[in-house]
C-alpha cells in the first residue's frame, strides 16, 4: 500500500529527511496556529475599531469573523488533501503558508468588518498548514514511527492553540493591533521559506498515477475503521469545545472573588490543551508499541469518566485538575486517528481521506459550542458534561467494536 514510504525508510539519507520534515512541520504548525488564534483576545476590540459600535453587534461580528475560517476550511480540506495526493503534499504546505502570509498580513490593513470577515474566509480556504503537515508526516514517515511523529506534530498544534491567545493578549499593547497582524504574517512567511527549502518529499510517479485514477472513498476496502476515525475526530473536538459557551458562567458559581473570574476561566480553557501537549507524543509512542485501537478506545473511555465529576465539582481547582487530566487522556487521539487512517486507506487516497478527517474535526469544533450553549441554556450546565460523557462513551464502545482483528499492523 505504501511502497514508496517503506522503500524510503530503508535508506539513511531518507530517514534524515523524514525526521527533518517532521521538525519543520512541527514548528510550522505551531507558528501558523499561533497566528490563527492570537486574535482571540483582541478581536472584539478590533471589530469595534472597524466601526461596529453597539455591544450586540460587536459580539455578533466577532463570532462571525472567528467562525468564518473554520467554516470555509471544513469544505476545502478534502479537496486540498486530494490535490496533495496527486501533485504532492509539500506543494500544499507551500500553498497554505503563502496564502496565510498574505491573508493575515492584510488583516492589519482592513477598513471595515466585512473585509475582515472576507479575509478570515480566505484564510480558511487557502490555509490548512497544520492538517497538511499531518498528511505529509503520515505518508513520509516509516510506519513503525508514524504515531510518534504525528504525536510530535500534534503537540505543536496544541501548543499553538495554547500560546496563541497568550501572545495575542500581550503583543497588541506593545506594538498595536494592526502591527500584530503584520508581525504574524511575517512569522508565517518564515514558515513558507522553511517549508519551501527544507522539506524534502519522496515522490512516486506510480503513486501520482494511482491517485489520479483512485476513486478516493470507493478505493477503501473496509470503510468501518475510517468511519470510526471520522466520528472520533468529531467527538474529540466536540468534547473540547462543548464547555466553551458555559465555562465563565459555570466558574462564576464556583468562586467567591468574582474579580478573578476571567483569569480562572482562561486557565480552565487552556489547561486541557496543556495536558494534551504533554501527553500527545507519549501516547503516540505507546500506540506504536501496543496498537492504536486500545489507545483510542481507552482515551475516549477515560475522558468520558472524567466528565462525570466535572458536573459536580464544588471548587474551581477541582475543575482545573479534571480538565487537565481530560486533556492528557485525549492528547493521543489526533495522532492515532491519522495513523489508523494512514494504515486503512491506499497511499494514493491518503491525503483526501485525511482531509475529510480534518473536516469532521472542524464540524465538531463548530457543533460543540452550539450544542453546549443550547443544552446549558435550556437544560442545565451539568447536562453539558453528562451529555458529552455519553457521546464519548458511545464512541469508545463503537471504536472497540469495529477494530480490526487478526494479524496485521492495525490489528490487536
Amino acid at each position: 500500500m505504501n511502497e514508496t514510504a517503506d522503500t524510503a525508510a530503508n535508506t539513511g539519507e531518507v530517514t534524515a529527511h523524514w525526521m527533518r520534515n517532521m521538525i519543520v512541520c512541527l514548528v510550522g504548525s505551531f507558528t501558523t496556529i499561533v497566528a490563527m488564534t492570537l486574535l482571540l483576545p483582541f478581536l472584539p476590540l478590533y471589530v469595534e475599531e472597524l466601526g461596529v459600535t453597539d455591544k450586540a453587534g460587536i459580539v455578533q461580528w466577532s463570532g462571525i469573523a472567528y467562525g468564518a475560517t473554520f467554516f470555509a476550511a471544513a469544505f476545502v480540506a478534502p479537496i486540498w488533501g486530494r490535490l496533495g495526493d496527486i501533485y504532492g503534499r509539500k506543494l500544499m504546505l507551500v500553498r497554505a503558508s503563502l496564502g496565510m502570509t498574505v491573508a493575515i498580513g492584510l488583516m492589519g490593513m482592513v477598513d471595515s468588518v466585512w473585509q475582515l470577515v472576507a479575509l478570515r474566509l480566505f484564510t480558511g480556504l487557502a490555509g490548512g498548514y497544520a492538517s497538511g503537515s499531518m498528511v505529509l508526516v503520515a505518508t513520509q514517515t516509516p510506519k513503525h514511527r508514524v504515531a510518534w511523529a504525528l504525536g510530535m506534530v500534534s503537540s505543536g498544534i496544541m501548543a499553538g492553540n495554547l500560546v496563541g491567545p497568550l501572545i495575542g493578549g500581550a503583543l497588541p499593547a506593545i506594538i498595536g493591533i494592526r502591527n500584530t497582524f503584520l508581525a504574524a504574517g511575517g512569522v508565517i512567511f518564515l514558515t513558507f521559506l522553511a517549508t519551501s527549502f527544507l522539506i524534502k518529499e519522496q515522490k512516486s510517479a506510480a503513486r501520482k498515477k494511482a491517485a489520479k485514477a483512485s476513486g478516493g472513498w470507493s478505493s477503501i476496502e473496509d470503510k468501518r475503521p475510517v468511519i470510526a476515525m471520522l466520528a472520533t475526530g468529531m467527538l474529540l473536538m466536540l468534547a473540547n469545545m462543548s464547555i466553551e459557551p458555559i465555562i465563565t458562567v459555570y466558574v462564576a458559581d464556583l468562586i467567591d472573588n468574582q474579580a478573578n473570574l476571567t483569569l480562572i476561566s482562561g486557565v480552565v480553557m487552556s489547561v486541557a490543551a496543556l495536558g494534551s501537549v504533554l501527553s500527545a507524543s507519549r501516547l503516540g509512542r505507546l500506540a506504536d508499541r501496543i496498537g492504536h485501537w486500545p489507545v483510542i478506545s481507552g482515551a475516549l473511555g477515560i475522558a468520558a469518566l472524567l466528565l462525570i465529576p466535572q458536573a459536580f465539582v464544588t471548587d474551581a481547582w477541582q475543575l482545573i485538575a479534571l480538565r487537565f487530566l481530560m486533556g492528557v487522556a485525549l492528547g493521543g487521539l489526533l495522532p492515532c486517528i491519522a495513523a489508523v487512517i494512514r494504515h486503512s486507506v491506499p497511499d494514493a487516497a491518503a491525503g483526501g481521506i485525511l482531509g475529510l478527517s480534518t473536516s469532521s474535526q472542524f464540524v465538531g469544533q463548530v457543533v460543540g459550542p452550539v450544542l453546549g450553549g443550547f443544552v446549558g441554556g435550556h437544560i442545565g450546565m451539568r447536562a453539558v458534561f453528562l451529555g458529552t460523557c455519553v457521546l464519548l462513551a458511545a464512541g469508545a464502545v463503537y471504536s472497540w467494536m469495529v477494530r480490526p482483528r487478526g494479524k496485521g499492523p492495525m490489528a490487536d
